[in-house]
Formats: structure tokens, C-alpha cells, sequence
């Protein structure tokens, strides 16, 4: 027998859950630990977990969908293509490498030993490889150590992350529907990575196009500003911007991957040498107030909503997940900085700061629940070791710094 529901009338949901998540995100931010985890805890208090109050409707997953949808472009506009080939270059992308590869490998053998599918297997792994690069960047800010050399390594590391999980995303999103024996995999495999390389490619020209023509000076940014005083409706800027975003986000999902992968590259190609400095920030306002006075909020307690304890039957796999998150990670970013050429101290805080995870794991773990890929066991796993992580990263890597001294 189930148990008995009554469900209120969706704007009646709306309101509590968004009143819950935002007090609660207030709670944690006085006490300088990121807003998501008091929103996820307002979800859990809500849902089926405690009160039984809400459920995740299809209405409130639409609304998830589109926070997703601007919290992927938020992390687009902290990044630019030039951060991208910074991060490429010399011993950044050794440190890059081995930050990201070791606990992918870590994180998917953990999958098959506990007898997971390939398919959770790997997204494990990807999940448990993330660097989130707002978190990262909120922690570094809050200690003053932004632009300290392990600062700098550890926002290169985590913008490389970003960018090669959702890529990878997309490719996994492609083969989902496959009978996973050897053959279907590498077909669909190389299918879906033929379609990341047309894609590539033509994110690639957009990029080469826009720094020739920014050579003749400020070009586009007089042309939007034009453009703009032509329009007589109501944010023309804003709107101008949601549709190149959305243009590239069609595009990916017509070729079969999922549409942030095209949100997350249209908005790096968006840059202050492009539109303007002013033109930029009014953008990344507007798109700020919309997802995290809104949008966000509800995604994240939308993830408490989904998340139950009750479901996690196997507390060795839960256990192992979450020391793989932390010791794969430290391994990675150590020995990636020692190859790099950091002594031991800075290596093991480059290590410790990379463990961060928060926005991007939760967004990958959210993609892949909905998608029927990892069930509900595996994804309040994940989303436990997200919280986790992102809360001690924080008191961790504060005492890494001072042994630095």
C-alpha cells in the first residue's frame, strides 16, 4: 500500500518551497557556507524524505530545468576560451590531467566494484572528477588567496573540469539508449564523438570569427549597442543574449546532446573585449537575479525534493564514494603538482582545494537521474557527497594554507 498524498495546488508549492529554500540558503550564507546546501536541505525537510509536504512535479521539474539552464550559463560567463588554452598550456595541463583522470578512473572502478552498470559506473566517476569553478572561486575569495600561485592552478584545474565533464556529458547522453554490449557502446561512442567534433569545430570558427573581426576594434560592441537603441521593447540586451545562447543550445540538442552542453560554450564565447564592459555586466546581473533570486533556489531544493536516505541500502558503496571524492581528488591535484614542479605543501593544498564540488556535480547528477541513468540510491549518494565535500573543502583548505607557511 502506498501511503496517501494530497497535492497542493502548484503555485501553493511554488511559494512554500521558495520561501523554505531561501531562508534556509540565507542560514547557511551567515555562516559562510554556500546558500544550495540550506536550499537542498529545505527540498529534503519538504519532500518525501520528512514532511511529505511536496513532491517534484512535472511543473516544478520544468522550472528545475530552466535553473539549470542559467546556472550552466552563469559558469559559462566565468570563463572565456582564453582561460580555457591558459589551462592547456605547460605544466597547467599536466596538474589538469591528472586532477581530472585519476579520480575518474577512481570514482568508475568504485561503480564496477560495487556491481554497478557501466553506464552508473561512469557517471560516478564523473561526478566524483568535478571541480566546481563557482565554489572554488567563493572559497578562495573568502580566504583571500584568489591570487596566490595555488589560487590561480586551482581556478585553471577547475574551469579544464567543467569543461571536459560536460563534454563528456554529452557524449554519455548520446549512447544512453544502447544495449551497452562492447560493439553498440564504441558505435555510439564514436557517433556521439563525431557529433562533439562537428559541434567543436563550428564553436571553434564562431571563436576564430569573433577575434578577427575584434581586431578592427570595437566593431560588434557599436553594432549591439545600435541594434540595441533600434529596439523598443523591454531588455533588448538581455533577449539579444538568451538568443545566441539558445541558438547554440539548439544545436547541440539537434545533434543528439544535451542542450547546456551548447548553453556552456555559447556563453563562453561571450566576453567583455566582445560586447563591452558594461554591456557584460548587465548581462551577468540580470541573468544572476533570474537564477539565483529564482530559478536556482528551486533547482536545488527540487534536488532535496528527489533526495531519500531511506533508499541508500548499500552504506559500503556510500562510504567508498565519498572517501574516493576526497582521496582521489587530493592524489590527483598532489601529484599533478609535483610533477608540475610545487613543492610537497602547495601541491597537497592544490589537492585539497580542488575538492570542491557543489553547482556542476549536482547539475550532471540531476541530468543523468531525470535521464534514467543512475537511480535513486545512486543519486542521493552523490548528492550526500556533494554536500560533503563542498562544506569541508572550505575548513580544509584554510589549515592548508597556513602549513603552507
Amino acid at each position: 500500500m502506498t501511503e496517501a498524498f494530497f497535492e497542493l495546488p502548484f503555485f501553493t508549492n511554488l511559494l512554500i518551497l521558495l520561501v523554505a529554500a531561501k531562508l534556509l540558503g540565507e542560514l547557511f550564507e551567515r555562516f559562510k557556507q554556500p546558500s544550495m546546501i540550506g536550499e537542498i536541505l529545505a527540498g529534503i525537510i519538504l519532500g518525501p524524505s520528512l514532511l511529505n509536504l511536496i513532491h517534484r512535479t512535472e511543473d516544478i521539474k520544468v522550472i528545475s530545468e530552466l535553473g539549470i539552464f542559467l546556472l550552466v550559463i552563469m559558469v559559462g560567463l566565468e570563463i572565456n576560451i582564453n582561460s580555457i588554452l591558459k589551462s592547456l598550456k605547460g605544466r597547467n595541463l599536466i596538474i589538469s590531467l591528472m586532477a581530472f583522470f585519476i579520480p575518474i578512473i577512481c570514482g568508475t572502478s568504485i561503480g564496477f566494484l560495487f556491481n554497478q552498470n557501466i553506464m552508473t559506473s561512469l557517471f560516478i566517476g564523473l561526478c566524483v572528477a568535478i571541480t566546481a569553478l563557482p565554489v572554488s572561486i567563493r572559497i578562495l575569495m573568502d580566504l583571500g588567496k584568489i591570487n596566490t600561485d595555488v589560487g590561480q592552478k586551482i581556478i585553471s584545474v577547475a574551469i579544464f573540469d567543467d569543461v571536459l565533464a560536460l563534454t563528456i556529458l554529452g557524449v554519455l547522453i548520446n549512447i544512453k539508449d544502447t544495449d551497452f554490449s562492447v560493439f553498440s557502446i564504441l558505435k555510439a561512442g564514436s557517433v556521439s564523438l563525431l557529433k562533439l567534433v562537428v559541434f567543436i569545430v563550428i564553436l571553434s570558427s564562431v571563436y576564430i570569427l569573433i577575434k578577427k573581426v575584434l581586431r578592427r576594434g570595437d566593431y560588434i560592441e557599436n553594432s549591439l549597442n545600435k541594434l540595441i537603441s533600434l529596439l523598443k521593447g523591454k531588455e533588448p540586451l538581455f533577449a539579444l543574449f538568451f538568443v545566441f545562447i539558445l541558438l547554440f543550445s539548439t544545436f547541440t540538442e539537434t545533434l543528439g546532446l544535451h542542450f547546456i552542453v551548447g548553453a556552456f560554450f555559447g556563453s563562453m564565447l561571450i566576453s567583455e573585449q566582445l560586447i563591452g564592459k558594461d554591456n557584460l555586466k548587465s548581462i551577468e546581473k540580470t541573468t544572476g537575479n533570474i537564477a539565483m533570486g529564482f530559478l536556482a533556489p528551486i533547482f536545488f531544493a527540487g534536488i532535496g525534493l528527489e533526495f531519500n536516505f531511506l533508499s541508500i541500502s548499500n552504506i559500503g558503496l556510500l562510504i567508498a564514494v565519498v572517501f574516493v571524492s576526497y582521496f582521489s581528488k587530493i592524489i590527483g591535484g598532489y601529484f599533478g603538482g609535483r610533477f608540475a614542479g610545487l613543492n610537497g605543501k602547495k601541491s597537497l593544498t592544490l589537492g585539497i582545494g580542488l575538492n570542491a564540488r557543489g553547482i556542476m556535480e549536482l547539475v550532471i547528477a540531476n541530468i543523468a537521474y531525470n535521464a534514467g541513468l543512475i537511480n535513486t540510491e545512486i543519486f542521493s549518494i552523490l548528492v550526500i557527497m556533494g554536500i560533503l565535500t563542498t562544506l569541508t573543502t572550505p575548513i580544509l583548505l584554510k589549515r592548508a594554507f597556513r602549513n603552507e607557511l
